[in-house]
Formats: structure tokens, C-alpha cells, sequence
């Protein structure tokens, strides 16, 4: 498979998240309070996890996740509240080595005053949410998880067919946002046209729209497009998993293609295998059908039918009959002939 657009991705990583970044996407959303000056969000968070400090309160910090973001719940803010004020200094004392990217308190649980006072002398930000230990854990990981994970940018399409999730590649004016125009107006969803990010989350890969480009198209002759205003919020989305990878292709003579559908084809993206089908493109060919029914079939397979399987099984088993049929005949005739030799 050539890949067009696929050939010499460079992968991609974050390094770290800031906390001002952190607090001002997510602030509304995970209902964040700053009981730290503005100033302390200057701090980076590097490592894609929470971490429970309870160990570290105990004494034990040989193992202690400094990197990442801390959260007090009520069980480490009970504790710290049963061991009094001076002891809850030395822990805090102890603690002022390690300049940890985030401390938050769950529940809307006040901070102690040596938490605080510590926070403020390393400069570094306290928040304080009203959600419970399991919601912050929920959310955040997730983000967490996005932010961190490996991803690419391609130049490729990318559209929401039936449900399906499919990301067309191929040489530069092949015709691939032709075709994804075609698919929208037939009723199917824009997600990306010419520049889609690839992020690797799990064993998925989930396509995302440029954040600049957004759901605008160029198509050649007529100019830049916004398929959302002419086509209405029902025809684009922000993200969709990528489900198989159709490779448009000027067709050649010497060139084999796949007639059967027996010989599945992957391609392999970050790690991730996902299907895919290449597409020859002629003249007059109506590519907007077929990628229906490749979305079509895609979601057959998904259901557990594989219609190029069970027709290639029914065809093998019609000729073994066929020839089981054919060596029967064979044994009758060589009877008949032997009875009459012996009469």
C-alpha cells in the first residue's frame, strides 16, 4: 500500500501540561477554586497521573510522585486533621523539597494552614473542588490521558460515513475532498479535510479537526468553503475514531487490486492496526457510492459478517459437492462397464 500521507509521520509528544492551562480549560468543568496568588499557575505538570499523598504524609517518601498532580481526599485530609497542628507541620516541612505541579482538595474540603503555607512559600498552586475524589479522578485522567498521548498530524480527510470513521489518504489533487464534499451532501459528517491529527488513545486512533483549518474546505476552482455554515451543525463533528483508511489511487494498468475482499490490508498507525481498502480512481467512477458501501460493509464486519468470507466458504463447498457428485458418477460408470464385461 503506498500511504500517501501515511509515509514518515512524525510522532509526536507532549511534554508537559501548565497549570495555568490546566486551570483555565477545566476550571468550569471541574469546578476548580484557586486559594493560591494567580501567580503560583507557572508550575508544569509532567506526568499524565494522580497521585494520592497519603504515604508521603506518613513519612514514606522514597517512591513519591512529585511530578504529578496531588489530590487530597477526605481520608488524607482526615488524617492530616487527626495528627494536630505541629505534627502537620513536620509533614509539611518534610514535604517543601519536593515542588509538586498542583495540589488539589476534593469534596470542597478546606486546606490545613500548613498546606497552604507551604504552597504559598513554594510558589506553587492550591485548588480546591467541589467534586468527589472518584468524579476529579474521572475527568482529569481522561484529559490527562489526551494531553499526553502520542499523536501526528497528516494530510488526509477525514469523515463520519454511517457511523464509520473514514480517514482518506492519496496523492495531492486525487480528489479526496471532492469526494468528502459528495459525502456530505449526501447527509455523512465532515471531521477534517486536508490537515487531521491522529491521537493514539488506547488501542484507538481518534481523528481530530485542525483547530485553525476547523471545518473549512479548499476546493479547486471554487475556493475555500465553511461546510458548517453552508451546511448546517448536522454535517461536521469535532472528533471521530478511525475505523478504516481508504487510499485513493490513480489507477494503473500494471497494478493489481483486491477483487475478492478475502485479503484483509492494515495499516499501522502508532502502533495501531486499522483497516484498509485501496481505491482505483477513474474517470466517471462514482468513488461517493463506493465509500458508502465500504462503510457499509465495514459495519457488516463489525456485526460479525464477513460477506467475501461466507461467499468464498459457500463457493468452496459447491465445488467439493460438484466433484464428490463428479467421482460418483465416475464409480456407477466403471461398474456398468465391468458388469457387462463379466456377462
Amino acid at each position: 500500500m503506498a500511504s500517501h500521507g501515511l509515509k514518515d509521520i512524525i510522532i509526536q509528544r507532549r511534554k508537559n501540561f501548565p497549570a495555568r492551562d490546566f486551570f483555565e480549560q477545566y476550571a468550569a468543568q471541574l469546578e476548580l477554586e484557586l486559594k493560591t496568588p494567580p501567580e503560583s499557575l507557572r508550575t508544569l505538570i509532567s506526568e499524565p497521573d494522580i497521585h494520592r499523598p497519603g504515604l508521603a504524609f506518613a513519612g514514606f517518601t522514597d517512591v513519591f510522585a512529585r511530578q504529578s498532580i496531588q489530590m487530597v481526599g477526605t481520608t488524607e485530609w482526615s488524617y492530616l486533621e487527626s495528627i494536630g497542628p505541629e505534627r502537620r507541620r513536620e509533614v509539611f516541612d518534610r514535604l517543601r523539597s519536593f515542588e509538586c505541579p498542583l495540589w488539589v482538595l476534593c469534596h470542597g474540603l478546606l486546606p490545613h494552614p500548613e498546606l497552604l503555607e507551604m504552597c504559598q512559600n513554594q510558589n506553587v498552586p492550591l485548588v480546591v473542588t467541589r467534586k468527589n475524589t472518584a468524579e476529579f479522578v474521572r475527568g482529569v485522567n481522561r484529559e490527562l490521558e489526551g494531553w499526553f498521548s502520542p499523536f501526528v498530524i497528516v494530510h488526509a480527510s477525514l469523515v463520519d460515513v454511517y457511523g464509520v470513521g473514514m480517514l482518506y489518504i492519496g496523492a495531492s489533487n486525487i480528489g479526496k475532498s471532492e469526494c468528502v464534499l459528495d459525502l456530505v451532501e449526501r447527509g455523512h459528517r465532515l471531521v477534517a479535510d486536508d490537515s487531521v491529527k491522529l491521537v493514539r488513545l488506547g488501542n484507538s486512533i481518534i481523528g481530530h479537526c485542525d483547530s485553525i483549518i476547523n471545518h473549512h474546505m479548499e476546493i479547486r476552482g471554487v475556493g475555500i468553503i465553511d461546510v458548517r455554515s453552508m451546511f448546517g451543525i448536522h454535517a461536521v463533528r469535532k472528533v471521530k475514531k478511525v475505523e478504516i483508511i481508504v487510499e485513493l489511487q490513480y489507477f494503473q494498468e500494471n497494478e493489481t487490486y483486491d477483487r475478492t475482499g478475502l485479503a484483509s490490508q492494515f495499516e499501522d498507525i502508532m502502533g495501531v492496526k486499522i483497516p484498509s481498502v485501496v481505491i482505483p480512481v477513474l474517470p466517471g467512477k462514482n468513488i461517493t457510492v463506493i465509500s458508502e458501501v465500504i462503510a457499509m460493509n465495514t459495519l457488516m464486519k463489525q456485526a460479525g459478517v464477513d460477506t467475501a468470507a461466507e461467499f468464498n466458504k459457500s463457493l468452496m463447498k459447491a465445488i467439493e459437492d460438484k466433484m464428490a457428485r463428479g467421482k460418483e458418477e465416475d464409480n456407477i460408470f466403471w461398474y456398468r462397464q465391468i458388469s457387462g464385461f463379466y456377462e
